[in-house]
């Protein structure tokens, strides 16, 4: 099992061009440094604590990796548009 210092969890939902371009960002990120990923429907039945992104989509959370936890909302953020840097500078202060 591969360890890796960093845990994102993208929240997104159907037909979301800004959640196609986020996935896309994190694609590059991952080339250079890869992470966990957890992706989040934020509008399935089983998802409701998470629709309070649901106009925000797409919302990244970047922490440290602990195995086995789900993310909270204390996580560090980057909703919307976001770039590369962002997003490692993110992965920087939670390492």
């Amino acid at each position: 099992l591969l360890h890796h210092a960093c845990k994102i969890t993208l929240f997104t939902r159907d037909n979301c061009s800004l959640c196609d371009s986020a996935k896309l960002v994190l694609s590059h990120v991952w080339d250079k440094r890869p992470f966990e990923y957890t992706e989040v429907n934020v509008m399935e039945p089983s998802k409701e604590k998470w629709k309070i992104y649901e106009f925000d989509t797409p919302v990244i959370h970047v922490e440290r990796s602990k195995s086995g936890l789900e993310t909270t909302t204390a996580a560090r953020k980057l909703m919307h548009r976001f770039k590369e840097i962002e997003v490692e500078k993110l992965m920087d202060e939670a390492e």
